[in-house]
């Protein structure tokens, strides 16, 4: 059977768009290029569907391609696509979480991926006061929305950094970023290719001129790269963050180690596989043959489904007289309620024993009927606030009768000690 493949792509002669055209050929598979604004989506009780030029469109996996000035549109229709139960290279969620600067931003860092600090702006008098928290200048203004470096400026004043801001949220009210400037990494990234998980490809990006901005479209030139084991981790994490089946990421090398500046869900291919001489375009098409006949599943949504039912959360770190405790002695587990996972150490812990010991780290996700895992819930944290106010009071320093570590009080009862002749 040919597995039907459509790429949405508004540019069928890019060079990107031809590659996978011609990857997917070479595996055999019947593939059409279809532009996205040309496709219109059809919601009601009698099914959904896909409609271009009046036709049905019914393939069997999807390549999104889609460009920044189309987000909104492209991911509307990558949505119905997945509603309908075709397989999806890169999910609307994961296009738009990686389009959101800031969002992709909040998801990675609560994550643990080291990114540069970044302060969220949305009154040009504010620039100012967000320049101290990222560091002093220069630093970058960004867009919130943007890519191929569209929308990002190097600001070496604060005045400069007020005037670019100002001009930028008249276009955009929603704010701009102020970021951090790595200045050891000036005019040069690292790109990793990632695909189904894994790194297929990687290429180190440098400015050109006066130019800071080291993208191929903007002039940059690029060169083959021995990856590091923790660039590669990093970007293959990012990448399974925020739900892209195919991604470029990118990094930048500072002095404390990866850092992660963006991840762009249509990576171009031309300098990357030009730089590297890895058939990146093939490695895409091979995954999509692979991986078409699974779609993604919103596990939260699946798990709501039933009447009344969900997924609840709850974060040991902010009740920490539950570290140390037995699952089996906080509540009691059956199909009205019960502990699904635990989240630790980056990973999950599905259908945990009773006998498993918390800590301070791990979060506890509980399933069932959500009336009742709220009764069960809420017991279990009053105990805890009980037994913050039950606590014997901790004595305060200047409680203590013995002052011998307090230095001031020392040197003042300790007649032979001269503060000037204290090392200072």
């Amino acid at each position: 059977m040919t597995l039907r493949v459509a790429i949405l792509s508004r540019g069928p002669r890019l060079y990107s768009t031809r590659r996978l055209v011609e990857e997917a050929n070479a595996l055999g598979c019947s593939v059409d290029v279809l532009d996205p604004t040309k496709l219109s989506v059809s919601v009601g009780n009698d099914g959904r569907r896909i409609l271009h030029e009046g036709w049905n469109v019914e393939v069997d996996a999807i390549v999104p391609r889609i460009g920044y000035s189309i987000t909104n549109h492209g991911v509307a229709i990558v949505r119905q696509f997945e509603l309908m139960g075709t397989y999806v290279a890169n999910t609307s969620d994961g296009i738009k979480n990686s389009r959101d600067k800031l969002h992709a931003a909040q998801i990675l860092s609560s994550n643990h991926i080291p990114v540069p600090t970044g302060v969220l702006v949305r009154d040009w008098r504010n620039v100012e006061r967000a320049i101290r928290q990222v560091g002093g200048v220069p630093c970058v203004i960004k867009k919130l929305e943007g890519t191929q470096g569209g929308g990002v400026f190097l600001a070496h004043t604060e005045r400069e950094a007020s005037e670019i801001a100002w001009k930028l949220l008249a276009e955009n009210p929603e704010g701009v970023l102020v970021q951090e400037y790595i200045r050891e990494s000036h005019g040069r990234d690292v790109r990793v290719l990632v695909v189904g998980g894994k790194v297929v490809a990687a290429m180190r990006r440098r400015a050109h001129g006066r130019e800071f901005r080291s993208n191929f479209h903007l002039g940059g030139s690029v060169e083959s790269i021995d990856l590091p084991d923790d660039y590669a981790r990093i970007a293959c994490k990012a990448a399974r963050l925020l739900g892209l089946d195919i991604a470029g990421v990118d990094l930048l090398e500072s002095a404390r180690g990866p850092l992660l500046l963006e991840v762009n869900s249509s990576p171009g291919l031309e300098g990357i596989e030009k730089a590297s001489g890895i058939n990146v375009a093939g490695h895409i098409m091979s995954h999509v043959v692979e991986a078409h006949a699974f779609t993604p599943v919103d596990l939260n949504q699946l798990l709501s489904n039933k009447e009344g039912h969900g997924t609840l959360s709850l974060k040991v770190r902010r009740y920490p007289e539950l570290v140390g405790r037995r699952l089996g002695d906080l509540m009691t587990f059956d199909d009205e309620g019960t502990i699904a996972a635990i989240g630790r150490a980056g990973a999950h812990i599905w259908n945990p024993s009773e006998d498993l010991v918390l800590r301070e780290a791990d979060e506890l996700i509980f399933y069932g009927a959500i009336d009742i895992l709220h009764q069960r819930i809420r017991p279990l944290i009053q105990q805890t606030i009980d037994a913050r106010f039950t606590a014997p009071e901790k004595q305060q320093p200047w409680e203590l009768e013995d002052f011998s570590e307090n230095e001031a009080a020392w040197a003042a009862q300790t007649p032979e000690f001269h503060w000037r002749y204290r090392r200072r």
